[in-house]
């Protein structure tokens, strides 16, 4: 699994590197350290994750994220962060992020957030991702409503946006993992997003699901 390493700070992207490294299944396979940077090198490399700094000097995290958003086969993006609770952070995973990592967060964390990202069948810190959704229900008007939605899909949807991965929906709802595959893939496709993250914003942006 390759990563791409995007961050305006030489210790930060050493640090990183050094982690990522040192594991048998993860490679490092470029830094940038600006968002400008990072189309090309993409295009060059084609890494499978990238860690992407959410401010940086001249094009920020958000920008850069939008940019590759827009590809036909983006590479998966974490964005790596300071605050959790920044609206930074939330502008990024609406531009098209997966999920974020907090650079406090300990190396086997930062492995295990990779990892996550890579595999996208699951949120990658399910409660942070949904408390910054919460915070902004209902900003998006209904957007679900014609997206027709089955009773089923909208169950799925339910239990994605509580952070449970597709074997345990398919545990919660005594289906086979191949059928909650196709079940995620109708509500991505009707909803109009890449992914389970995007889902869960649009959830809770039109209101379909209410924060507690």
């Amino acid at each position: 699994m390759t990563v791409l390493l995007v961050d305006d700070e030489p210790l930060v992207r050493a640090g990183l590197r050094a982690i990522i490294d040192a594991e048998p299944d993860l490679r490092v396979v470029g830094e940038a350290s600006d968002g400008a940077e990072v189309g090309p090198l993409v295009a060059r490399s084609r890494p499978d994750v990238v860690l992407m700094d959410v401010r940086m000097p001249a094009v920020d995290g958000i920008q850069a994220t939008r940019l590759l958003a827009r590809h036909d086969d983006p590479p998966r993006i974490l964005v790596v962060t300071t605050f959790e609770n920044d609206d930074y952070v939330y502008e990024a995973l609406r531009a098209g992020a997966h999920g974020f990592l907090l650079k406090r967060a300990r190396p086997e964390q930062i492995v295990q957030a990779v990892r996550t990202v890579a595999s996208g069948d699951s949120l990658l810190f399910p409660a942070a991702i949904r408390g910054l959704a919460a915070a902004h229900a209902g900003n998006g008007g209904d957007a679900l409503a014609g997206a027709g939605l089955s009773e089923r899909e909208a169950e799925v949807l339910r239990l994605m946006a509580a952070g449970r991965s597709n074997a345990e929906i398919a545990g919660d709802l005594v289906v086979g993992v191949e059928t909650v595959k196709t079940h995620v893939g109708n509500v991505l496709t009707k909803l109009g997003v890449r992914d389970r993250t995007q889902a869960v914003i649009a959830a809770y942006e039109s209101g379909f699901i209410t924060p507690r």
